[in-house]
């Protein structure tokens, strides 16, 4: 025949309040970080902070540069550019590894009447871009950008590195970048 043990109440209370703590401790640090629509990111190996749009329609991250050339070194491919903006370091020629090639599909509207070319090619390089207090190496794309509000577009790849959710009315959540190292 079972034997029935009791359990003092204050023991099952605590025992399930023990595991309901564990189990929301285990759900919020999945928890995405908020940001807002605009940000202001620090662009590591440039000690440049500038401000940014937080796109989830764009997959690519995308700087603004101008006098983007291709050239080869030590056997790979290379990327040199200049910053495409309005500010002092813009004129520093920026040499780095190429990643890839991106093939971004143009808008209909950006095509004149019978342009059949559906796709721009651009440049990707590794950059260390901090939002806030994190550091991520992201792929960035290289192009002009003078015609926009933003020289950076942060999109959804480099948004899910930083386990980020943005929340379009907010702006500049996130304050000034602090960071010290790459996480």
């Amino acid at each position: 025949m079972p034997v029935l043990t009791f359990v003092p109440r204050k023991q099952i209370t605590a025992a399930v309040t023990l595991c309901a703590a564990l189990f929301t401790t285990g759900a919020m640090a999945n928890q995405p970080q908020i940001y807002g629509l605009h940000e202001q990111i620090a662009l590591q190996e440039l000690a440049l902070n500038l401000p940014a749009k937080l796109d989830t329609g764009a997959e690519t991250a995308s700087l603004s540069a101008k006098n983007i050339e291709m050239f080869k070194r030590d056997g790979g491919e290379w990327v040199r550019f200049q910053l495409g903006m309005e500010n002092p370091k813009q004129a520093q020629v920026i040499e780095k590894p190429l990643t890839r090639m991106s093939y971004i599909k143009r808008r209909a509207d950006d095509r004149k009447p019978g342009d059949k070319q559906l796709y721009t090619v651009r440049p990707v390089v590794e950059m260390d871009i901090c939002v806030g207090a994190e550091l991520k190496n992201i792929e960035v794309n290289l192009t002009d950008r003078s015609a926009f509000e933003f020289p950076l577009l942060i999109g959804s790849s480099a948004l899910k590195e930083f386990n980020a959710a943005v929340s379009p009315g907010v702006r500049y959540s996130a304050g000034q970048p602090s960071c010290t190292q790459t996480s």
